[in-house]
């Protein structure tokens, strides 16, 4: 008999704590590689989440609120400064490219950003839209790669927006009918379709910057008002320039895009310690699944080992017998959990999309697989290590006398 045809035996005739235990494996390795997937994601997100803009202005507040607003799309903005400052910022000698945002409604529950067209050169280069055109007078619009797909969206469709920033918003908030009807007569027209940019600019519906001064009418002349003023400085020390001169202006606050996106991921990685624990419990109970498995085996196996000992079987034979099985149960688990962590990713990658903005990498190697490939299969090692040890210290002799 050879040694895959023993191993396969035993497993099958202890069923159900076999099927036990590769389930136990299973699990955990499924829940560590969605937790690597979402710190992958939460990662990415935080490198390419605000592109070459390592400044923002905007009015005084929370800096991490105005950089998720601004960058992520997510929550309130901190409010709006005068346009005017705009037009000073893109003529600062330490300035390469700056553009003004506008922001406030929402299109199904996706919000429409009022951005300058420049911004997406100056983001993502020259990447070509998925179809039409970028937009160039009021009412037209860009739509992000998620949003048409979710929506169905196509080039040359109209909608109206709605106030507030959630689908539902405007009808909550606004005190009188005249803003609510303004919102519903003015109509956007799709004249593009931008690529998959994995950042949260899919989730976006992009126009002219003015839409907001038009739906608004309270903003004209000089009182027109932005949301943020996203800048890309010349140099690092034209950054400092930059934060140190427009944090001096009353009620205007300049900040480092990238401290305040790392701020966020700090209090993000907090939260997803507690995860972190509850996968260790997992791991230590598939490790311990494992190791009764094999205990409960080892008083089956005794006669077994006595036998195989007996008709002269190489030492390597015997132990490799008796420790094939709890590896055995272990990479079957492996080879399960990441198959179902991956295909459950790529499952729930848009739906976490939606929700969160990140974007899982599902199918791809993931920093840190290799060390839970190498991790699981050491923990199944060494838990059948034990029960392997005991059974082959038995005299064999002895053994079939009792």
């Amino acid at each position: 008999m050879s040694l895959y045809t023993l191993l396969w035996r035993n497993i099958l005739h202890r069923k159900t704590l076999s099927l036990l235990t590769v389930f136990s494996v299973t699990i955990t390795v499924a829940l560590v590689v969605f937790l690597l997937m979402c710190s992958q994601g939460v990662e990415q997100g935080a490198e390419k989440g605000y592109g070459p803009f390592e400044v923002t202005i905007g009015v005084k507040g929370s800096a991490s609120q105005m950089a998720l607003n601004t960058y992520y799309h997510i929550g309130a903005p901190t409010g709006n400064v005068p346009y005017s400052l705009v037009q000073k910022v893109q003529q600062n000698s330490q300035v390469e490219a700056a553009y003004a945002m506008t922001t406030g409604d929402n299109y199904n529950g996706f919000p429409i950003i009022g951005m300058e067209p420049g911004y997406f050169l100056t983001r993502y280069g020259d990447k070509q839209l998925a179809d039409g055109k970028l937009y160039g007078n009021l009412g037209e619009t860009v739509v992000g790669a998620y949003v048409a797909k979710t929506l169905g969206l196509h080039v040359g469709d109209t909608f109206q927006g709605a106030h507030g920033l959630v689908q539902g918003a405007g009808e909550e908030n606004h005190d009188e009918g005249e803003e609510h009807d303004e919102h519903h007569l003015f109509s956007y027209k799709i004249v593009g379709i931008l690529p998959p940019l994995y950042t949260s600019d899919d989730r976006a519906v992009f126009t002219t910057l003015d839409y907001a001064w038009a739906v608004h009418h309270n903003q004209t002349g000089d009182h027109k008002e932005v949301t943020a003023i996203l800048v890309k400085p010349r140099s690092l020390l034209g950054a400092q320039t930059i934060k140190n001169e427009y944090s001096q202006i009353d009620n205007v606050q300049a900040i480092y895009t990238s401290k305040a996106v790392a701020d966020v991921v700090n209090i993000v990685d907090k939260g997803t310690q507690m995860l972190e624990i509850v996968t260790i419990i997992c791991i230590v109970l598939a490790s311990v699944s494992i190791l009764l498995s094999l205990i409960a085996a080892v008083n089956e196996r005794k006669k077994d080992v006595g036998l195989l000992r007996l008709i002269g079987k190489p030492k390597q034979f015997v132990w490799f017998a008796l420790i094939g099985e709890g590896f055995l149960l272990t990479f079957i688990g492996l080879l399960a959990g990441l198959v179902i962590g991956h295909v459950g990713g790529y499952v729930s990658r848009d739906a976490v999309f939606a929700f969160s903005g990140l974007q899982l990498n599902a199918g791809g190697i993931l920093p840190g697989e290799w060390m839970l490939v190498a991790g699981t299969l050491l923990i199944g090692l060494l838990a059948s290590a034990g029960p392997a040890i005991k059974a082959y210290r038995v005299d064999p002799l002895q053994l079939f006398r009792a």
